[in-house]
């Protein structure tokens, strides 16, 4: 791992949305943020690890899943460029992760460890700001992820997904993307077609009311 200074300029474009950032606290972070390439399919954590990092995505999609008590994968996450990606019960805990992170694509990602990120709460007013926007975003996401599961139907599961990641299918694979949705191989090929026949009518104008 290399540190790369000044490079630092997106992820703190990022975090200015939240708060004005000091330039103490701009220049230790260039000082402390490393970069590194990752392979697609490469693991950044399994379950019994301990998340000692937080990624900026800079380049790339990445997911986080569980194995359910079958053994069947079950998407939890997909964050792509520009986002933040930990495991938020292992990184803020500092316990052991019951879920995995997987590249998707071939990605640069930027990390500072757990430790540094305390001393940013320690020591700059803006630390805190930010690890309490963290904290909302990923709680918010939480609730939204179970209602999502739990008040959706297969189709509006897809429909929002698409809405969210419009490339979602030149990033990963379908299986992947059927455990995400909680649906199974079959039912995503039909909701597929279903949504492939609904865009090639509204693209031409097909079953609309002529006057």
């Amino acid at each position: 791992m290399k540190k790369h200074y000044d490079e630092a300029t997106e992820l703190l474009a990022a975090l200015s949305f939240i708060t004005p950032i000091s330039q103490p606290f701009q220049q230790r972070l260039n000082e402390q943020l490393l970069t590194d390439k990752f392979p697609r399919r490469h693991i950044l954590l399994r379950p019994g690890e301990t998340a000692r990092h937080i990624y900026f995505i800079k380049e790339g999609f990445l997911r986080a899943y569980f194995l359910d008590r079958e053994g069947r994968e079950c998407t939890t996450w997909f964050m792509g460029k520009y986002d933040l990606m930990i495991s938020v019960y292992s990184f803020f805990t500092q316990r052991p992760a019951y879920e995995y992170i997987e590249v998707l694509q071939d990605s640069t990602l930027q990390h500072i460890t757990y430790l540094q990120l305390q001393s940013y709460y320690a020591d700059f007013r803006e630390g805190n700001l930010i690890g309490r926007a963290m904290m909302e975003r990923y709680y918010m996401m939480s609730e939204e992820r179970s209602i999502f599961l739990r008040c959706k139907t297969p189709s509006e599961r897809y429909e929002q997904l698409l809405k969210t990641h419009p490339d979602i299918t030149q990033k990963t694979t379908q299986i992947i993307i059927a455990s995400y949705l909680g649906i199974g191989r079959e039912t995503l090929n039909r909701l597929t077609v279903q949504k492939l026949k609904s865009d090639f009518k509204h693209k031409n104008g097909l079953g609309q009311e002529h006057h």
